[in-house]
């Protein structure tokens, strides 16, 4: 028997372009800071599946999401 500790759940942010018609997603930034992958997954299905995503993937999304808010 182990007393170390289980891996601890993601803490998940949700989008802050997130309006008000369902549409959001959450990401976990912790993870994303220690592992420099980035989890994305849909607020309205939380116990469903959630995408990974590189440092650099994720970038070049959030780049292409705010050009696309104009």
């Amino acid at each position: 028997m182990s007393n170390t500790p289980g891996p601890r759940p993601l803490r998940w942010v949700k989008s802050t372009y997130s309006a008000g018609e369902g549409q959001c997603i959450e990401w976990a930034p912790d993870h994303a800071k220690a592992h420099g992958a980035v989890p994305v997954r849909d607020s309205k299905n939380p116990q469903g599946p959630a995408l990974t995503f590189s440092a650099s993937e994720w970038t070049h999304f959030v780049e292409y999401a705010k050009a696309q808010s104009v």
